[in-house]
């Protein structure tokens, strides 16, 4: 995996780069799925995960991470674009880089969540569960609700 670049920005998968610290205040103040995640919690996940990070200039301004088990299964988390750079296709560009990356890596299924973004992620290839009931859960998110607030049939 190596960096690329569009006009103004680059996209990184180095873990040395990530701003830990940015990106626990956009996602415990920013985010309504982890609002109020602890600093140790983000810090923890990121280095559990591969995280991918947009720069523009000296800045971050966006981050995805996907947690895999490098054989079989993605899920992709954790997407955020800081608002000041929103519209300009950076979330999608993210994801569509993970999915490419992870492919060409053998992964064959990728998943991820959204209350809110479903057409942006349906142009990176994303459809609902084909088979929604199959799938169980333990959730004890504190964010639970308003994860789930927007979700038709909840």
């Amino acid at each position: 995996m190596t960096d690329r670049s569009r006009p103004g920005y680059v996209l990184t998968t180095d873990p040395t780069r990530v701003d830990v610290d940015l990106v626990h205040r956009w996602l415990s103040e920013e985010s309504y799925w982890a609002a109020g995640r602890a600093h140790d919690v983000v810090a923890r996940s990121i280095a559990g995960s591969l995280p991918y990070s947009v720069w523009h200039d000296d800045t971050q301004v966006a981050f995805a991470r996907a947690v895999t088990d490098g054989a079989t299964f993605v899920w992709i988390c954790d997407v955020f674009v800081t608002t000041a750079h929103r519209g300009r296709g950076l979330g999608q560009w993210l994801v569509d880089t993970i999915v490419e990356d992870l492919s060409a890596a053998g992964l064959q299924r990728f998943l991820l969540a959204t209350r809110d973004a479903h057409e942006v992620y349906r142009r990176s290839g994303f459809e609902p569960l084909a088979g929604p009931g199959r799938f169980m859960e333990i959730d004890r998110r504190p964010t639970r609700a308003a994860i789930l607030a927007a979700l038709p049939d909840t």
